[in-house]
């Protein structure tokens, strides 16, 4: 496996490939993965021997008080294979975070099991998620 922090137009495309296979990104235009590559300031990808995207997550942060992971996907063929840990390790041990106080990412239930032994917790006090969508 190899590590990237930069995306060759290639690799977005795969990124856009691994978006739509999954029901909260499937209606991703290339376009908007371009421009969430871009707006994002840590992106990290793992490549499998043939140099293919297999795993992705990107993080939106401040550098002192929060920094929020998004879009942790792993390719279904490489899933429980440990490409989900490597990238949240590779985000919790990354340079730019070390003084981030509070890493924080939305969590499927079936998925709260995986985070919670990376550590991750969802006990946030009396904090509640709002939205709204344009």
């Amino acid at each position: 496996m190899e590590v990237i922090y930069q995306f060759k137009p290639k690799q977005i495309e795969e990124l856009h490939h691994l978006y739509q296979s999954e029901w909260w990104s499937k209606g991703r235009s290339l376009e908007e993965t371009h421009r969430c590559i871009h707006g994002s300031q840590i992106c990290i990808g793992i490549l499998d021997k043939a140099e293919t995207l297999v795993g992705f997550a990107r993080v939106i942060t401040d550098f002192t008080f929060k920094a929020f992971i998004f879009d942790v996907i792993v390719a279904k063929d490489h899933r429980a294979s440990g490409v989900g840990k490597t990238l949240l390790d590779l985000i919790r041990s990354h340079q730019d975070l070390k003084y981030v106080q509070h890493l924080e990412l939305y969590c499927l239930p079936e998925l709260e099991a995986f985070y919670e032994k990376l550590g991750f917790s969802s006990k946030v006090g009396r904090v509640k998620l709002m939205r709204i969508t344009r």
